[in-house]
């Protein structure tokens, strides 16, 4: 990688903008708040994603085991991070196998309807940010009908915010091991940031426009027309994987395999060689009419989603296509592995939840319906251990749900479409949009009423 570096201050300050390891309860911590709770009931109106007790008597979660070693230390704001890449600490991660205690989901979704609670929603307000507000310059104060604020709800803050891009954010980035943010644009740049004090740290320049970037491990992956992109931000690898057909706007890592959606409708898979430390062609997936733009993997399988409105599955061992779904009737923009569940988001305003069969195929079990065509998604937990997932739509909003209910939590607005979303750890996440502005998310403990 060739670093163009800024010159900037880079020196620490005293105020930490951003923290990659976090803050969280303790392991003994949580022991002894699953021992208080244990005899508890589930309350119902959680479920439903609209109770309003501050304190509730009832669990705010769903009952299981008590949990391993392995699991209290994987939980959110766990000392070793929470990384979309690691699997043990995360619902959302990309296996799809039935964890037995979310079996009851499947009776659950969206049964209370989509509107939620009205949860940190201003009285009389219009959910539309105000432009003189934005501009500076707004003199109606709180009696203003319009937000002044980027987001609604609570559970969530903004963080800070990260200035330096001049187009559209199609990734983001953050390496197990490393203390830094990787941010990636259609302005031709991948820019790295310190996740201590939130300086630019270099520009990295790439010649073409970034169409998505992820990492796994130690590795980041960038997909630009024509070629991927391969940095070990621990070891300064520089890989360049040829055979992408214009741009490559998806990548997944599953199963040891590299897989990278193309522009003209081919999926590429490479597999990593440790003895020459390089990725080598190891098939080519064709069955998409037109463009692979969402790409996940989960239970065994590659889930691929495309312009021409079908999600493909194919066999991550014999890498067949062993079955089409065409319920969607626009581009399929994102896919999610929650539980036993794919999720799946569309242009066409849906968000699609499928199940297996006894046969073993997928069917929708429950689909969402909204005002906007639908972008992205992104699966994390609140900091009572609750699922939430985050969905962005092309009017410039991100909306929260309450999984399984679907019941609104939030909502994140910015000035243009939210096209990269990713999680972080200790309840961190971050967005990036159409103007290249990142933003950072933290989540925080909803105000309880005192007694």
């Amino acid at each position: 990688m060739d670093f163009d570096y800024n010159g900037g201050n880079t020196t620490n300050t005293n105020k930490r903008v951003f923290n990659r390891l976090g803050g969280g309860q303790s392991a003994n911590d949580a022991s002894n708040h699953n021992h208080l709770q244990q005899n508890q009931k589930v309350c119902f109106h959680w479920r439903a994603g609209r109770c309003n007790r501050f304190p509730c008597p009832f669990l705010h979660r769903e009952l299981s085991a008590p949990p391993t070693h392995a699991a209290v230390n994987g939980g959110v704001g766990a000392k070793r991070g929470f990384v979309g890449n690691d699997s043990s600490s995360s619902s959302f991660s990309g296996r799809r196998g039935n964890n037995g205690n979310n079996s009851n989901y499947s009776n659950s979704w969206g049964r209370f309807g989509n509107k939620g609670d009205g949860r940190g929603v201003r009285g009389g307000s219009v959910e539309k940010v105000c432009t003189y507000w934005v501009q500076g310059h707004c003199n109606r104060g709180d009696t203003c009908r319009f937000l002044h604020s980027w987001s609604l709800g609570d559970g969530f803050s903004l963080l800070t915010q990260l200035e330096g891009h001049q187009k559209v954010i199609s990734g983001i980035a953050l390496p197990s091991g490393s203390d830094k943010l990787y941010t990636g644009s259609k302005d031709e740049t991948v820019r790295v940031w310190d996740c201590q004090s939130g300086q630019c740290m270099g520009v990295i320049n790439l010649g073409g426009e970034v169409g998505c970037m992820i990492s796994e491990g130690p590795w980041i992956f960038v997909g630009t027309p024509n070629v991927v992109k391969a940095w070990n931000t621990q070891t300064n690898t520089d890989l360049s994987l040829t055979g992408p057909v214009g741009q490559v706007y998806t990548l997944v890592v599953g199963n040891d395999l590299l897989f990278a959606g193309t522009q003209d409708g081919s999926i590429l898979v490479w597999k990593f060689n440790a003895a020459t430390y390089n990725f080598e062609p190891a098939a080519s997936l064709n069955d998409h009419k037109m463009a692979v733009v969402s790409l996940v993997v989960g239970a065994n399988r590659l889930y691929s989603g495309s312009m021409d409105h079908s999600i493909k599955v194919w066999s991550l061992e014999t890498l067949q296509c062993v079955q089409t779904l065409k319920d969607h009737t626009s581009v399929v923009m994102s896919l999610l592995c929650w539980e036993q569940f794919l999720l799946s988001c569309s242009l066409d305003q849906t968000i699609k939840v499928w199940a297996a069969t006894e046969s073993g195929n997928l069917e929708v079990t429950y689909t969402h319906k909204e005002e906007h065509g639908l972008l992205t998604l992104c699966g994390m937990h609140d900091l009572e251990g609750k699922p939430i997932l985050l969905c962005s739509s092309n009017d410039s909003s991100v909306h929260l749900f309450d999984l399984p209910s679907f019941s609104e939590k939030g909502k994140i607005f910015a000035k243009q479409e939210i096209r990269a979303i990713q999680t972080g750890p200790g309840g961190l996440f971050f967005t990036g949009d159409g103007t290249g502005q990142v933003r950072v998310w933290n989540s925080v403990a909803v105000p309880t009423a005192t007694t």
